[in-house]
């Protein structure tokens, strides 16, 4: 019987960010279940004038209920623009409304909603964001369309957006509604859906609002986007540390992603014969893939050398392919084995991801599986033994032990909230003065002092008398209990090293979410495109709402 892959091979950094979108990611599942349930989709405003300048309503209208996104465009001058979490000012700003506004509900966001975390919002919106454009891109766009042209398709691969979000608020940041409000809602109860059907109705303001511009410069020799390059341009998001502690504050919710794809994982490699047409599927996506792997670009050295190991996978892959392994005997299995020992952990990744595309009947069912439901998981028990808990600690944590926390090297870097930029931070602890405003983000090291602290306790007490004593470990504990019924909750890796790279961290989360042609800027942050290749609106169809992910392959 073939398992889940275990938690000290998965969640390891390193592969950890090699992670790819997948038909688990949040994106695809929004998008397949706007299609099934025909949802349908208006532009109810546009009042943009001539310098850029106004706002715009766009609706959507599911089996029980319409959302709809406020935006608002702004002629911001070049030397304001910028993708800092501490700016000020921004090309466009958004709300997603629940419902339909009023004309006093736009009056209302009109005056808080370009002012982003200066404002306050409501519980009638669901999500806060923002976008700048890009603009090399933007500019030479606009140009081509207004002179009758479409833009130079080198230009487009090379960029793949026209703007890029710097945050897409929800959860109840900024007075938006609380996610406990709407979380039972079908269509809002996997992850993040609120704020990926915002960015799906920017993609589509986006569109809509460069070819205005181009019509204001053109005149009538202004022409629209053809839709082959339209479809091709995504939403960039510009991700930086502030995303990184969310997998280590979130574990349930985490292992519960994780645990959802290693699951789709170990079922499809279970399989004991693939039908012609299951081979079929993964062949023809396998050509689209390697489409998409030949237009991503990034100039970080790090992603640089991986990409270059994935395109030599993908040339080892083609040739397995040919070599009939997958009408063989457990042909799934066969590939992922042969996968872990000639290709790279990016290449066995999306190996992986590749896998799960011809069974969606085995597949899909689990999305709903990846929210957190359990409003008590993170409720300590203090009736379990102090021998109970060392053998947690243990299984969530032995690995650390053998980790020397003295070293300076193991422990030189510490989170923290930075008072000037209003975002995490990972500084130095030997060189800047923060060590006392350190963030309980190092779990490893943590747990490590724990079990040293346990050691002369009586092992038959309850764990709540040795936390009298050292209330420090109670997060701790906490931690080492969820992995009881969650064993991809914690990243078994050091988070705190002189080696620790957060962009690992920021890959993971955000193949989840479905992005693509991960981008690092350092080793701290990094840039990305969502919903590049998806349908319009007005082209979503059960047909097309799920592999768009997959571009084409030229005629």
């Amino acid at each position: 019987m073939i398992e889940r892959r275990p938690a000290r091979q998965v969640m390891r950094l390193k592969r950890l960010g090699s992670l790819h979108q997948c038909r688990l990611s949040f994106m695809r599942q929004l998008t397949r279940r706007m299609a099934s349930e025909n949802w349908t989709f208006e532009r109810m405003v546009f009042d943009i004038d001539a310098a850029g300048v106004g706002h715009a309503v766009y609706a959507t209208t599911g089996p029980d209920r319409s959302y709809s996104l406020v935006a608002f465009a702004h002629d911001l001058p070049d030397d304001m623009r910028s993708d800092r979490v501490i700016a000020t000012a921004w090309d466009t700003t958004f709300a997603l409304f629940d419902g339909t506004p009023t004309a006093d509900d736009i009056e209302r966001l009109s005056k808080n909603v370009p002012f982003q975390e200066a404002g306050r919002i409501s519980e009638s919106e669901l999500t806060l964001s923002r976008a700048n454009r890009s603009m090399r891109l933007w500019s030479h766009v606009v140009s081509a369309l207004a002179s009758g042209q479409q833009p130079d398709p080198a230009q487009i691969e090379a960029v793949g957006y026209l703007m890029r979000t710097t945050a897409v608020y929800g959860s109840g940041k900024f007075g938006a509604a609380d996610r406990a409000t709407y979380a039972k809602r079908p269509e809002f109860q996997s992850p993040f859906q609120a704020e990926l059907l915002t960015v799906y109705l920017i993609r589509w303001f986006v569109r809509d609002l460069i070819e205005h511009m181009a019509r204001v410069q053109g005149g009538a020799s202004a022409v629209p986007l053809a839709p082959a390059i339209a479809r091709q341009l995504g939403i960039g998001n510009s991700t930086g540390l502030g995303m990184a502690p969310f997998l280590i504050n979130h574990p349930v919710l985490f292992n519960n992603w994780i645990m959802a794809r290693e699951e789709a994982i170990a079922r499809v490699r279970r399989i004991p014969e693939a039908s012609p047409l299951e081979v079929s599927t993964f062949e023809a996506l396998f050509v689209r893939t390697k489409v998409s792997v030949a237009r991503w670009r990034s100039e970080h050295p790090i992603q640089i050398e991986k990409l270059a190991d994935l395109r030599r996978d993908l040339g080892k892959l083609e040739a397995r392919l040919a070599n009939g392994v997958l009408n063989q005997k457990d042909p799934w299995n066969s590939l992922y084995r042969w996968g872990e020992g000639n290709l790279s952990e990016e290449g066995q990744e999306l190996v992986a991801s590749l896998m799960l595309e011809a069974y969606p009947e085995l597949t899909d069912g689990l999305a709903s599986c990846m929210t957190d439901a359990r409003e008590d998981a993170l409720a300590l028990d203090g009736s379990a033994s102090v021998a109970q808990t060392r053998g947690q600690l243990e299984t969530a944590f032995g690995w650390a032990k053998e980790v020397d926390w003295h070293e300076q090297t193991n422990c030189a870097r510490a989170w923290y909230v930075s008072e000037e930029k209003l975002e995490p931070r990972l500084g130095e602890r030997f060189q800047e003065p923060i060590a006392d405003y350190e963030q309980p983000l190092a779990p490893a090291r943590d747990a490590v002092a724990a079990l040293k602290d346990l050691e002369n306790w009586n092992p038959d007490a309850p764990i709540a008398e040795f936390l009298e004593t050292h209330p420090e470990h109670r997060h701790t504990v906490r931690r080492a209990q969820v992995v009881e019924f969650a064993p991809y909750s914690e990243i078994q890796d050091n988070t705190i090293s002189s080696e620790v790279m957060p962009i690992d961290m920021l890959r993971a989360k955000l193949s989840f979410f479905g992005a693509t042609h991960f981008d690092p800027r350092s080793d701290r942050w990094v840039r990305i495109c969502m919903y590049a290749g998806a349908p319009y609106p007005e082209d979503l169809t059960p047909e097309t709402s799920d592999l768009w992910v997959y571009p084409e392959a030229a005629p």
